[in-house]
């Protein structure tokens, strides 16, 4: 294997990150909402550094970005990233994985003299975070083949644009977008970093781990529907009130969640009518539920409807369940794995293996049937999608260097599959 140091500047990827920052933020945090003005500029920043490589650059029919260093073999690596954020973001969320993947492509072309072993791919994708039109990974999803242009096209941002219009004027055509699937006709690895975004490593004092996958996600409403009636002539014991309904219920998803192993959040609650001087008559409310194994995320959702049913009768009320979204859980690839785990280990004493709780670009690769796998650094205080997210400078030279490490054993594995 070639020396992985000599060609590597961990530091250069901070420097970036910094510039990055500085060219699409402001004090309250990032601003490179997708398809916006500082988007673009993002962009410009990316391909003004891929100028300087022996690499091929295209936009695909979704409107990601590849950068693509030729190898001896047709077989790809593919290291991917966003470079969109949710506004007023972390200065690190998606950029992190687009900039350090930049650095181990640099290292790859200077290593092998402009030609690794197998041929790699560095992808921006578009549109990860979904927070202009409500819709998370659209560059992944349109290259996975899980984009639906009909429903796509229903979005529309707070200001009333729509995706198609916003995609059209970056040079996008959403009818297109489902052509991006070929992009992955080659495709036999993907490696993917990225900041943790929660507080496990932190916790643990360590800087990196590797991913086991990304949760399965439940997103439901809940409707409670009592009586209305007046706040002070009705006595407690005979109020219909859908809000206390809601309130059990949702101190009751807590324990469903602890016994399952899994995540849940009540997001929003919207009452009905809504003033101080009448008892609820409807409730709603939004529940998210997540889990790495797909048993114990239908049994969370299977409890969480026998609760509501439970707390709806003894409180005089009806529940009703409407659907929101779901995606499978996504377990990464074993023996990519036990690659970052490895690759974590040459660069740091102790390493530690996590899932996922946000979904990821990954995810959508995954689903697609291309072997996966991701690698989290440490994210300081456990903060994300916020302008105080950050994470120590030492940490994030660690990272770069640990995807670098993988990025070699990624190729060396990819070579024994043939």
């Amino acid at each position: 294997m070639p020396d992985t140091v000599s060609a590597l500047d961990p530091q250069r990827t901070i420097d970036e990150l910094k510039a990055l920052r500085t060219l699409t933020g402001d004090e309250n945090g990032a601003q490179r909402v997708a398809f916006t003005d500082h988007w673009l500029s993002a962009r410009a920043f990316l391909k003004e550094k891929l100028l300087e490589m022996p690499v091929e650059v295209i936009t695909d029919p979704a409107g990601n970005l590849w950068a693509t260093l030729k190898g001896d073999s047709e077989k790809e690596l593919l290291i991917g990233g966003h470079l969109d954020s949710v506004p007023n973001g972390g200065w690190l969320d998606g950029s992190l994985n687009v900039l350090a993947g930049l650095e181990v492509l640099r290292r790859l072309a200077s290593q092998y003299g402009g030609k690794p072993p197998v041929t790699v791919r560095l992808v921006d994708w578009a549109d990860e975070e979904g927070a202009r039109f409500g819709r998370s990974l659209y560059g992944s999803s349109a290259v996975s083949g899980h984009l639906n242009v009909h429903e796509m096209a229903q979005l529309h941002d707070k200001d009333g644009v729509s995706l198609g219009d916003a995609l059209m004027n970056v040079g996008v055509v959403l009818a297109d977008a489902p052509q991006a699937s070929g992009q992955l006709r080659n495709a036999a690895a993907y490696l993917e970093l990225h900041i943790e975004q929660g507080p496990v490593l932190e916790g643990m004092q360590l800087p990196l781990g590797a991913v086991l996958g990304t949760f399965g996600v439940e997103r439901h409403t809940l409707t409670f529907r009592g009586q209305a009636a007046h706040a002070g002539s009705t006595p407690m014991n005979v109020r219909k009130d859908a809000f206390l309904a809601a309130g059990r219920f949702g101190q009751e998803i807590y324990a469903i969640a602890e016994r399952h192993s899994g995540v849940c959040t009540v997001g929003s609650v919207k009452t009905w009518p809504g003033i101080v001087t009448s008892v609820v008559e409807t409730c709603e409310i939004t529940l998210d539920q997540r889990n790495l194994d797909a048993g114990k995320l239908a049994a969370m959702w299977q409890d969480a409807q026998d609760a509501a049913q439970k707390f709806a009768e003894e409180g005089g009320c009806t529940v009703e369940f409407g659907y929101l979204w779901n995606i499978e859980p996504i377990p990464f690839h074993p023996e990519l794995i036990e690659a970052t785990a490895a690759a974590i280990l040459e660069v740091t004493p102790q390493s530690h293996r996590l899932p996922s709780g946000p979904l990821h670009d990954a995810a959508e690769v995954a689903r697609a049937g291309v072997p996966t796998v991701m690698l989290f650094v440490q994210s300081l205080y456990g903060i994300s999608h916020n302008k105080i997210e950050d994470t120590e400078e030492q940490h994030l030279k660690l990272s770069v260097q640990a995807l670098d490490r993988l990025a070699d054993k990624a190729m060396a594995w990819i070579e024994q599959q043939a």
